[in-house]
């Protein structure tokens, strides 16, 4: 089974569609992340979503 690259809090992830965010949270499954870039017309409330590990990418400044 391959091993999944985890987030950690203060790291900016890349998902859907080119959002960009800003982990604030990580749990064993997913992480919550600070809407920080959002090119796409999707919307979330208090700009914040909940990501799987799976759907995303660590961007490295």
């Amino acid at each position: 089974m391959d091993q999944i690259k985890k987030a950690a809090i203060g790291e900016k992830v890349l998902f859907d569609e080119g959002i960009i965010g800003v982990v604030e949270k990580a749990s064993d499954h997913a992480v919550i992340v600070k809407i920080i870039k959002n090119p796409s017309l999707q919307e979330f409330a208090n700009d914040k979503t909940v990501v799987s590990h799976r759907k995303y990418k660590i961007i490295i400044d």
